[in-house]
C-alpha cells in the first residue's frame, strides 16, 4: 500500500478532519474491488450458518466497508462498528443507513484502554466474532498494538475468533512478531489465511 519505510514512518493522518477523511475515502475506494475480495475470503473462515444471530465487533471500521461485507454474508448478525474518527463514523452511517437497526456505532480510541468498556457497554459485547481490516497497524508502536490485541481478546467470548486483514510491516514485528503478540494477548492459535507481504489475513482463536 505505502511505497517505502520512510513514507510509512513520516506520513500523518488527520482522522478528525472531514476534508481529509473525504479525500482519503475517495482515494481508498480505488482499491475497493480487490479489498472486498480479500474481506470476503477472510470472512468465509468465520464459521457458523448464515442465518444464525450473533454479535460482531468491527475494530477500526472506518467508513463501513468491512461491516457492509459482514452484514451481506451474515444477514442476522449485529455489528458494533468502532472507530477513532467521527468523520469516518459519519460516512459509515451514511453508507449503511439501510442497515442501521443492526449496527451500533462507537467512537473510541484504541490507544485509550477505556475503549474496551465503551464497546462492551454501548455495543453487543462480549462478542462472538471480532473483525478488523487495514486498521491496527495505524497504531504504529508495538506496545500500542500489543495492548490493542489484549483489548480485542478481552471483548471476545471464550473460544471466539478474531479475523484481521492488515499490513504487518517489519518495523512492527512483521507477521511473526504480531503472531507472538496475539498469543501473549490470549489467543491460543493464530493461523495465516493469506499473505502477500506486508499484507496478510489471519485468524486468531481466543483461549476457550
Amino acid at each position: 500500500m505505502a511505497t517505502s519505510t520512510t513514507e510509512r514512518s513520516t506520513s500523518k493522518h488527520d482522522w478528525h478532519s472531514s476534508n481529509y477523511v473525504d479525500w482519503w475515502i475517495a482515494r481508498d475506494q480505488s482499491r475497493d474491488a480487490e479489498r472486498r475480495q480479500r474481506l470476503q475470503a477472510m470472512l468465509s473462515h468465520a464459521g457458523g450458518a448464515r442465518n444464525v444471530e450473533f454479535s460482531v465487533i468491527d475494530i477500526g471500521g472506518g467508513y463501513g466497508v468491512t461491516t457492509e461485507e459482514i452484514l451481506a454474508m451474515f444477514p442476522r448478525a449485529r455489528v458494533t462498528l468502532q472507530d477513532y474518527s467521527e468523520p469516518m463514523l459519519a460516512a459509515a452511517r451514511k453508507r449503511l443507513v439501510g442497515c442501521s437497526e443492526r449496527i451500533t456505532y462507537v467512537l473510541a480510541d484504541l490507544t485509550d484502554r477505556s475503549w474496551v468498556d465503551r464497546v462492551i457497554n454501548l455495543g453487543q459485547g462480549p462478542f462472538d466474532l471480532a473483525v478488523s481490516a487495514i486498521a491496527i497497524h495505524n497504531l504504529v508502536q508495538k506496545p500500542l498494538i500489543a495492548a490493542a490485541y489484549h483489548g480485542v481478546a478481552s471483548v471476545l467470548r471464550p473460544g471466539a475468533l478474531f479475523l484481521d486483514y492488515d499490513l504487518f510491516f517489519d518495523e512492527i514485528g512483521g507477521l511473526a512478531g504480531n503472531t507472538l503478540m496475539l498469543q501473549e494477548a490470549g489467543f491460543a492459535r493464530v493461523d495465516c489465511l493469506w499473505q502477500q507481504t506486508p499484507l496478510a489475513a489471519i485468524a486468531a482463536r481466543k483461549v476457550g
